[in-house]
């Protein structure tokens, strides 16, 4: 087994000894069988000659082809080994998780098979030896590891173990029983795909079940998402939106013009439409852009047992919950209470018993900076939003509250 890194740049002659040029870079058949097809030789005058691995004779201190050989040219499902595959990201299939490659490992054909001297691509290596292999500092390194009685391993991984993200021409070719790549995180997923283009993208969500598409696209950022909600018809994004949480759903839909959300809108069942039109009506603030629906709220009557129920019935898809609202007869605001404090209380407490009534809370109009002090202040998850008769119009987390505040930081300094 050789390493790309350790035949690059090195000098290829004819069999004749006739010098011509530096080996560049290697060309590969992207298949199952990764096959050396072609060399890349750059000469003195910075020519290049890509010449067929049929011609290849030897590889050592040399390079050697064989004199008669001819020039070829990339052709279909032909990739570089520099340009889309070394420092390229990829997925570890096994490891379910997207990593570098730092090396390329070629392994010969054997004498058996009859085509000795074909080389094809075993694996990569991901780890710290294949940056010094490229380096030239590997052997250094191993005999200062070697000292200090560290082990030094390269991190191999097989070419069946992995899945090339990166292609030339913006192809992404996925093989559609690697399963595997469902396991992958879908912020991961977003965060390679953010810096590839739409079309890998839409090829990528293929292979991906509906539920996780949905979660991959929640988490790329907004110009991604309206250029891929484009290729999609109206019937298809609202099934996608059915499975991300109200609040993001609604987030998407904003980047929309007013009739294409209108459209959507007609695909959604009308509990999950009505919440999606209200958290859009809502959105004319910076504050009412951030909310959220996902609170509960319960009477001062209420028993501690009959919130817990409630709790069971109506929260289970929520993806946070940590303070329950007590409202008035009118649906006015007039107390709170956390999770501990309810599970201290005996079942048949009512909550007007142990609910904190000077309520911390905020308004559509709120400026983002003072309502997030006034939450590091009082050290709040998460706060009411009410309108001018304190009823509740949705709760705003800090989580979103502190990524709108760095994004809104971020913008005035571009500007």
């Amino acid at each position: 087994m050789i390493y790309f890194s350790e035949i690059r740049s090195r000098k290829v002659y004819t069999e004749d000894q006739v010098y011509l040029g530096k080996l560049d870079d290697l060309i590969f058949l992207a298949s199952v069988t990764p096959t050396i097809t072609k060399l890349v030789i750059n000469d003195l005058k910075n020519n290049v000659q890509i010449i067929p691995a049929l011609y290849l004779k030897k590889i050592n201190k040399k390079i050697i082809i064989n004199k008669a050989f001819s020039t070829s040219t990339l052709q279909e499902n032909e990739l570089y080994v520099l340009k889309n595959l070394l420092d390229k990201q990829i997925i570890d299939i096994k490891g379910n998780k997207i990593i570098r490659v730092n090396d390329v490992a070629l392994q010969e054909k054997g004498e058996e098979e009859k085509v000795k001297g074909t080389f094809y691509i075993a694996g990569v290596d991901v780890g710290l030896v294949g940056i010094l292999r490229a380096l030239g500092l590997e052997k250094s390194f191993r005999k200062l590891f070697k000292y200090l009685n560290i082990s030094l391993k390269s991190e191999f991984l097989s070419w069946t173990d992995i899945q090339i993200l990166e292609l030339a021409r913006g192809s992404v070719k996925l093989k559609r029983d690697e399963l595997k790549l469902r396991k992958i995180k879908a912020e991961d997923l977003a965060d390679y795909l953010e810096r590839t283009n739409v079309s890998n993208i839409r090829k990528l969500l293929k292979v991906l079940d509906e539920k996780q598409a949905a979660d991959v696209i929640s988490s790329l950022n907004v110009n991604l998402q309206v250029d891929l909600l484009k290729n999609y018809n109206f019937e298809k994004v609202a099934k996608l939106l059915l499975y991300l949480d109200s609040d993001d759903a609604a987030d998407i839909l904003l980047t929309l013009p007013q009739r294409k959300i209108k459209e959507i809108l007609s695909f959604f069942p009308e509990n999950k439409k009505n919440k999606l039109q209200y958290l859009i009506d809502m959105s004319i603030t910076q504050i009412g852009k951030l909310l959220t629906l996902e609170y509960l709220t319960v009477h001062p009557n209420d028993t501690v047992g009959e919130v817990i129920n409630l709790i069971k019935k109506n929260t289970g898809d929520y993806s946070y919950l940590n303070h329950i609202y007590v409202v008035s007869e009118t649906e006015q605001l007039i107390g709170v209470f956390d999770l501990h404090e309810l599970l201290i209380e005996d079942l048949d407490t009512p909550t007007y018993k142990f609910m904190l009534q000077d309520v911390i809370i905020v308004y559509l109009t709120s400026a983002i900076e003072l309502t997030l002090k006034k939450m590091l202040k009082y050290k709040l998850h998460s706060l009411p939003v009410v309108d001018n008769n304190k009823k509740i119009l949705g709760i705003i987390t800090i989580v979103d509250l502190i990524a709108a505040y760095l994004k809104e930081k971020h913008d005035l300094l571009i500007e």
